[in-house]
């Protein structure tokens, strides 16, 4: 049997960039020949035996609907997530999207991938194409070594209605070299608050700058070839804090309600309006309510998308989200939203219950057969205006660039970088920086990847690797162009005091949605990045002028005493892979031309009033004497060689999925419910290495040198971790480790500290439990009346063994209850 390199996540995340075509099975030509003969068989309406998407391709959306099965039908209305299915799958049920979420492949796995799925649905019974789609926010963000975009945050400040619509354009060319041809983009909501964790998508407050960058977009990518989609429909950036989705994780403002008036909605609704007249193919609900009303079944608003406003193309959910509507069973939730008129249901990991749900809702008359061929020929044609029917497998797709990452389009990125930068302070003409100038570079977001792109990049929370491929930093880009700039860099705290300018780069952790509500905003605050207020005394202490770079996806909250410091301030917002076009700037090779695209805030009390520090729209620059100076010439940022953690290098380890509250392991077989009072915080081999770093012990640095963390979920008082553990590593002498051997070298370790500590243990019998459908073996210790630690281990191949580690001194807690979170991989 096929199964894709997607469905075993080798790729995601991973360091190694081996070929998916040594990881993929393929069928033999006898087997191929075999299937043909049967399909042509079992197809008596195929003109000269070819495939039937060939005579689709002449037929109308209303005249292919209308020769498929209502199962078929069903089957094209849901859309599962890429690691929950398999080619087998999508052959036998011809889904009508996939979803995608693997993590950060390079553009010709990512081909791969997708053609996979495509050959398996146009051998299937129905032959109909299906349509990949993925987040690709600011830029195709989830492939290796692409271009990365401002985020629309910045983009607003920019507010170049060219540039956006060149973002489309490229966006799309970089998206059609992995074959994904279904953009969840552009994000069109109106941010009023700064707590939500969304804002950075938002392109501002103002929803007339609003609408004239998200339509430029939505233009580029379909003059680029690409299925645009509109979202989230509609006043998700309008909630009200304290109004966060119940249930877990917590979300304090995310998908909250937005309670507004009649005059309010309908100037939001031309926001919509203008997408559609633009020929948006797709439109997203949010997850939100309105004035009480989850968007998910507001029936009124998504009808009058269809029935007034001219909308032609396919409504899709947003990820599970039928699934927080009003009903008392989930079949009343898909039933009341197909009703409500969503076309296509992205349900991730219940699509096959959705799918016949849908089917026996048609039998019993709670859904009319009308309401399904309607969402059916929608899908169709959107399918077939893409050109999808014509060339499903993307043999004759034309791209004007041959691989992403192109100089070509990272100088468009540059450009924009350098119109997004706001200019807030620049006392004492600190800026530009004058040639023979020695900068003293420093703080946490100088050179980080991962604050520069944010969330949706590499990953949905962004990247776990400080490190990604084709991103240039702020101290990077400094460093390369240093002799162009005529200046000096200096990054030796040894060396500081011999620095004329501090250029001081703080920041705010990498998050995407809810993770990103906060309660206090400030830069220094829950999620500043970790060295903030260290690298600010510093810059404080050195006592020179100082020129701060903020680089946050919404306008932080400062302290006036701390801003006072400061002699220049430059908002960066989230700039992306292009850290040239901050340096640029710096060093006056062009001028500020970024104004805020939303208020600033100096306290929470401001926030949805009149009042505000920094009104929109402002933003200073060098002034009527300012001359550029000659910009250096651009070079590609030097191939990224990420060092594999050595725990998984060579093995088979596939990372984990975390999204939603569900974490999701293909290759070990495990799916964990998370519960939400437990926080979800990602190891990176940074961490890994400083953790070694500390240790003297050999065995000790041995141990943690072996093991590999995919994720700790945890409080103060319980967490669940999922470790990964390289056999030859921990035990390089053994010719077979057993997964008793890395038991009873983990109870031996374990049991110094309680001996050192004079604790009272007592260890169980080892014993073999389930953990969903999967056995492991588990060791159960209890110490200190009410604590104990689960240790449970399992043999995934010869290399790896798979670890779920509990500890809790929560007395009510069992260890039958963390078992119970875990769920079998259906």
């Amino acid at each position: 049997m096929k199964k894709t390199l997607a469905l075993l996540l080798p790729l995601a995340i991973l360091a190694s960039t081996a070929s998916c075509a040594e990881q993929n099975t393929k069928t033999s030509e006898s087997d191929s020949a075999i299937e043909s003969e049967i399909e042509i068989a079992s197809d008596s309406t195929a003109k000269d035996h070819g495939p039937r998407y060939q005579r689709f391709a002449s037929m109308t959306p209303e005249e292919i609907a209308g020769e498929l099965t209502l199962e078929q039908k069903a089957s094209q209305m849901v859309q599962p997530a890429v690691y929950n299915i398999t080619e087998d799958d999508m052959k036998a049920n011809d889904y009508g999207s996939i979803l995608s979420t693997v993590g950060c492949i390079d553009s010709d796995a990512w081909a791969e991938t997708v053609d996979g799925f495509q050959q398996a649905a146009i051998e299937s019974e129905a032959g109909i194409p299906y349509i990949y789609g993925q987040d690709d926010v600011h830029g195709v963000n989830y492939c290796r070594d692409a271009v990365y975009f401002p985020h629309n945050i910045g983009q607003g400040a920019a507010n170049d209605e060219e540039l956006a619509y060149q973002v489309g354009l490229i966006t799309a060319d970089e998206a059609k070299l992995c074959h994904m041809l279904w953009n969840f983009s552009p994000c069109v909501a109106q941010s009023v608050d700064p707590r939500w964790g969304r804002t950075y998508e938002s392109y501002g407050s103002d929803l007339e700058t609003i609408t004239k960058l998200s339509t430029a977009y939505t233009k580029g990518l379909q003059d680029g070839g690409l299925v645009a989609c509109a979202k989230h429909f509609f006043a998700d950036g309008n909630v009200l804090y304290g109004t966060g989705e119940e249930g877990a994780p917590l979300k304090r403002i995310d998908r909250g309600d937005a309670q507004l008036t009649d005059a309010e909605i309908e100037e939001l609704l031309k926001v919509y309006q203008a997408q559609i007249d633009a020929g948006v193919q797709t439109i997203m609900i949010s997850h939100s309510a309105l004035n009480g009303v989850k968007m998910h079944e507001n029936k009124d608003y998504i009808m009058k998308l269809k029935n007034e406003m001219g909308f032609d193309g396919f409504i899709v959910s947003d990820w599970g989200s039928i699934q927080h509507i009003s009903g008392d069973s989930y079949k009343d939730q898909v039933i009341t939203s197909i009703n409500a008129g969503i076309d296509m249901l992205m349900e991730t990991d219940r699509y096959a219950e959705a799918k016949q749900i849908i089917v026996d809702a048609v039998g019993s008359g709670e859904i009319t057969e009308e309401r399904v061929n309607d969402a059916v020929t929608r899908i169709i044609k959107v399918k077939k205006e893409a050109g999808i029917f014509d060339d499903p497998l993307c043999e004759n797709l034309q791209t004007k660039q041959k691989e992403t990452g192109s100089l070509e389009y990272r100088k468009v990125a540059e450009k924009l970088v350098e119109e997004s930068l706001v200019l807030l302070k620049n006392e004492n003409n600190v800026l530009p920086l004058k040639k023979g100038t020695k900068v003293y570079i420093t703080g946490p977001a100088a050179n980080s990847c991962q604050a520069q792109c944010g969330g949706w990049t590499m990953d949905w929370n962004g990247s776990t690797s400080k490190d990604v491929p084709g991103v240039t930093t702020i101290q990077e880009a400094f460093e390369r162009y240093a002799e162009d700039y005529g200046i000096e860099v200096i990054t030796d705290k040894e060396e500081a005091d011999k620095a004329d300018v501090v250029l001081l780069c703080l920041g705010e952790q990498n998050y995407a949605e809810w993770n990103g509500d906060t309660e206090d905003m400030s830069l220094f605050g829950t999620l500043g990045l970790k060295g903030n207020k260290e690298a600010r005394a510093e810059a404080k202490a050195l006592g020179k002028p100082t020129v701060t770079c903020i680089v946050a996806g919404r306008n932080v909250l400062i302290n006036k005493r701390v801003y006072d410091d400061w002699d220049s301030v430059v908002m960066c917002y989230l700039p992306g892979s292009e850290g040239k076009g901050i340096s640029d700037v710096l060093c006056g090779c062009s001028d500020f031309t970024g104004k805020l695209p939303s208020p600033w805030y100096s306290s929470l009390n401001q926030i949805r009033t009149d009042n505000c520090w920094l009104e929109r729209g402002y933003g200073l620059n060098y002034g009527d004497g300012f001359k550029a100076q000659t910009e250096p010439e651009t070079i590609l940022d030097p191939p990224t060689e990420v060092e594999p953690d050595p725990a998984i290098a060579g093995t088979n380890y596939t990372p984990g999925l975390f999204k939603d509250g569900v974490y999701v392991n293909d290759y070990a077989k495990i799916k964990i419910n998370v519960p939400g009072n437990l926080n979800y915080f990602p190891y990176t081999l940074e961490e890994k290495e400083e953790d070694i770093a500390a240790l003297t012990d050999e065995e000790d640095i041995i141990r943690e040198t072996s093991r590999t963390i995919d994720g700790v979920f945890a409080n103060a008082k319980e967490t669940v971790d999922v470790i990964y553990v390289n056999t030859k590593l921990a035990f390089p002498d053994a010719e077979n480790v057993t997964v008793e051997m890395i038991l009873d070298d983990y109870k031996a370790w374990i049991e110094k500290f309680f001996i050192s500590d004079d604790s009272e243990y007592d260890w169980k019998e080892r014993t073999k439990v389930k953990l969903g459908a999967e056995e492991f073996t588990r060791d159960l210790v209890f110490y200190d009346e009410t604590c104990f630690d689960a240790i449970y281990m399992k043999k995934l191949d010869d290399d790896l063994m798979c670890w779920v580690y509990v500890s809790t001194c929560l007395p009510e807690r069992t260890p039958e209850y963390y078992e119970s979170l875990f769920e079998d991989i259906k």
